[in-house]
């Protein structure tokens, strides 16, 4: 096949780099969401006040055991450097993030340049990638982990001697890092490709032959173990409840009750093909449907000669996260991430084939747009749908530091939300009953914030010592003192018929 050497599209490059740097600015505009974002966020902001860097926590004095530490890590630095906010809570996930695109530009541009830029734009215009690249989650270091380990393999097997030598030491220095970013699923979603890749091309004795793999287990040993080593050593149990807990119980049952942060997600088998389907949107839709056209009109080249095992590890890499996970019902969304760099440069290498480059650059420039749109109608309609307020308490703790003369305490009755204690840098506290409320005011004057669809089964004399200070989303700002029972009148002097 001779290659286009036409150069890119200026609209192209220039809409590629508004997507990246439009989710850059926009890192900071927008709450940490519960429950993931802020849950995340306020595990980091205690790693910083405690000063314990090996045993994440869920609240004072219970450890979490669910993650490693590695998007802990992160997010902790970040605030350590930058203060706690939205943007220093989000900006190392978006490095990471960037660290990914610039890996698969590198690999493909090695092939071809046109392909490395229509691979970035398949990768950056994807929803799911977009939304994690900067998101407050684990999964943007799991993948930065196992991109680098696929790379060290291919490179590893088909590089110059120079790059053999020195790529394939990535495949364990990424192993080692998806160890401590996820756990052992990276290990899975690394060996499944790379083994199927093995079998499929009869390459079984040359992968074999052509890594370290005695000295590379020793390298990712020497990266990740000492963390689990510490990590059950400081909280006994650890592993017990991480390995057989989260890695067997969760896969094997959708209903698993033994999650101590949270509650299991019980899908039907074989969800995550939907998910992946919305989480590639919209290249989903976009890319079936230009090959139907594009067949039709027979405007594909052929294949290069000799790219059929490079097809196919591609394909067994991208595919990895959801063939693994079509068996299982605990899934979430963000799973088939690790396979999508992958995915993009499959798409990227198919759409470089296509004869009308025009067509195949209109095509990018309307797919890349796509999460562009999505973000500025997203952060447009915050304010007016009030989700902000819905999902994150960030506007209910401003008004509790607003209104507070004192030291007055904060006090949820139910669940507190993770935003909340984030936002209170730890001062928010919960209580289940309204009678352990109702204890806890007789000490001292405090605020209160209570779901309103709740306020109406409180007792009288409960409500008799709440005046409401303000509403956000379903919860109700109160400050408790001792007055009669009256209607509920807001600061503002809004009146609300709650009760």
């Amino acid at each position: 096949m001779t290659r286009d050497s036409r150069p890119i599209s200026r609209v192209l490059l220039f809409a590629l780099a508004a997507a990246l740097l439009v989710r850059l600015a926009t890192l900071g505009m927008y709450p940490l969401m519960d429950t993931t974002e802020s849950r995340y966020a306020e595990i980091a902001r205690k790693m910083v006040e405690l000063n314990d860097w090996i045993t994440p926590w869920f609240d004072y004095g219970t450890p979490f055991w669910g993650k490693p530490p590695l998007s802990f890590w992160l997010t902790a630095a970040s605030f350590k450097l930058l203060g706690f906010n939205e943007f220093a809570a989000r900006v190392p996930h978006w490095l990471a993030g960037a660290l990914v695109v610039w890996l698969v530009w590198n690999l493909s541009a090695r092939r071809d340049r046109r392909e490395a830029w229509y691979a970035l734009t398949l990768l950056i215009g994807s929803m799911l990638f977009f939304v994690a690249d900067g998101a407050v989650m684990t999964d943007m270091a799991l993948t930065l982990g196992t991109t680098l380990a696929m790379r060290g393999f291919w490179l590893g097997l088909h590089g110059t001697d120079e790059e053999r030598a020195r790529e394939r030491w990535l495949l364990f220095v990424g192993a080692g890092i998806g160890l401590l970013a996820k756990g052992p699923i990276a290990l899975v979603l690394i060996a499944l490709p790379v083994a199927a890749w093995a079998v499929t091309t009869r390459n079984v004795a040359t992968v074999w032959r052509g890594l370290p793999w005695l000295r590379g287990s020793l390298v990712v040993l020497a990266i990740a173990l000492p963390w689990y080593a510490l990590a059950e050593l400081r909280t006994p149990g650890f592993l017990e409840y991480f390995l057989v807990g989260e890695h067997w119980q969760r896969f094997v049952d959708p209903g698993w009750k033994g999650d101590l942060y949270g509650s299991a997600h019980d899908h039907p088998r074989g969800t995550i093909w939907m998910f992946a389907f919305v989480d590639l949107l919209p290249w989903s839709v976009l890319l079936p449907v230009a090959a139907l056209v594009w067949r039709r009109y027979r405007d594909t080249r052929g294949p290069v000669p000799g790219d059929r095992n490079w097809r196919i590890y591609l394909l067994s890499w991208g595919l990895a996260p959801a063939v693994f996970f079509t068996a299982a019902g605990n899934i979430l969304w963000p799973y088939v991430l690790p396979g999508v760099p992958a995915l993009a440069l499959w798409a990227g290498a198919w759409l470089a084939r296509q004869r009308h480059r025009e067509s195949v650059e209109r095509l990018l420039i309307c797919g890349v747009t796509f999460p562009l749109v999505v973000t500025t109608a997203f952060l447009v309609a915050l304010p007016i749908s009030r989700l902000g307020e819905l999902k994150s308490a960030k506007a209910l703790i401003a008004d509790y530091d607003s209104h507070r003369k004192r030291n007055e305490a904060l006090i949820f009755l139910g669940n507190r939300p993770f935003s909340g204690e984030f936002y209170s840098h730890g001062r928010a506290e919960e209580v289940s009953s309204a009678a352990q409320l109702a204890s806890r005011l007789e000490q001292a004057p405090a605020f209160v914030a209570i779901k309103a669809a709740e306020i109406g089964g409180l007792p009288a004399r409960l409500k008799g010592m709440l005046k409401p200070v303000s509403k956000r989303g379903n919860l109700v700002l109160f400050l408790a003192e001792r007055r009669n029972s009256a209607p509920l009148q807001f600061a503002d002097g809004r009146a609300d018929g709650l009760d």
